[in-house]
């Protein structure tokens, strides 16, 4: 019964969000998103003392504001800072390469999708955001239920012992099927091979996104990234599908 609820109460809001938000709204809310994900992100990977994480948190937002805005692609400013952060991790403070780089990732993984996810809905507006966000639904879905009901052999026991290959099949027909039949509403002159094709990225790297999350959490030997949101864990469990489907489906609708 949590489970539904918060599930219920999570649907609502983002809903309510992508609906009712203005720009600036959605801006504000997808920074706040990126701080709470990149935090629970920085939980998962090593040595992420507090002091290591504040310029982690900070670039990560500037990610994020910056790619929300539709004209904005200049990234290069970002990544400097990035990568000059990265060197005073290594060089002064003494922090291993591996351990810098996993938290300096943080910025990339989760700023710069969710600052497109931003700038998706300010150039395809409300119905574009649904529906990416209703095919990773979709997608999910499939995945889950086909698996129960005709899965056999692991997609990644290693990982996520519990995904199978026929649930990943599942997931991705329905959600090729969904983006062909719903997205002529979203995009009227898109052809059907097209459709098709960016409904089978979207659900392979859906997966793939989720499969990320699931070795990040396995590695740092945690169930959940937190227990933030009662019933589902934390923020990054609720969109680690979407963190990476997000940029391939911008950069479909700009072109």
């Amino acid at each position: 019964m949590t489970r539904l609820v918060s599930g219920i109460a999570l649907a609502i809001l983002a809903l309510g969000a992508i609906l009712f938000l203005p720009l600036l709204g959605l801006r504000l809310t997808a920074c706040l998103v990126t701080v709470l994900a990149a935090r629970e992100y920085l939980g998962l990977v090593p040595s992420a003392r507090p002091a290591t994480m504040l310029p982690v948190l900070l670039v990560s937002v500037a990610v994020c504001w910056w790619l929300a805005a539709p004209d904005q692609g200049a990234v290069l400013p970002l990544l400097l800072v990035g990568l000059a952060w990265l060197a005073i991790d290594v060089l002064f403070q003494g922090h291993a390469l591996e351990e810098a780089a996993a938290r300096w990732l943080a910025p990339w993984y989760i700023g710069m999708p969710l600052g497109l996810l931003v700038a998706v809905h300010a150039l395809g507006g409300a119905r574009a955001t649904l529906l990416l966000v209703a095919t990773i639904v979709v997608s999910d879905s499939g995945q889950y239920y086909t698996g129960r009901a005709v899965g056999r052999r692991p997609l990644a026991p290693a990982i996520s012992p519990k995904k199978t290959v026929e649930g990943a099949i599942g997931g991705l027909v329905l959600a090729t099927g969904f983006v062909v039949l719903a997205g002529r509403a979203v995009f009227p002159t898109a052809t059907t091979v097209s459709l098709a094709v960016l409904g089978i990225t979207v659900a392979v790297l859906g997966i793939s996104g989720d499969l990320f999350e699931s070795r990040l959490k396995r590695a740092a030997g945690m169930k959940d990234s937190s227990t933030l949101i009662p019933g589902h864990g934390g923020v990054l469990d609720r969109i680690d599908a979407l963190l990476f489907a997000v940029p391939a489906y911008y950069f479909y609708l700009r072109a």
